[in-house]
């Protein structure tokens, strides 16, 4: 059930928020509001990984 949950929340992810790989941002020189969204999506990948 939570397996399911976060693999829901990763495609969602993927479809809304920004990819910062794909518009190569600088994770040194980042927002903090961008490093949240990254914090955000590794958290929910590993979750959906487990």
């Amino acid at each position: 059930m939570k397996k399911k949950f976060f693999r829901f929340l990763a495609k969602l992810n993927k479809k809304i928020l920004p990819s910062f790989t794909k518009k190569e941002v600088d994770l040194s020189k980042a927002s903090k509001l961008q490093m949240a969204l990254f914090a955000y999506r590794l958290w929910v990948t590993k979750n959906a990984l487990d």
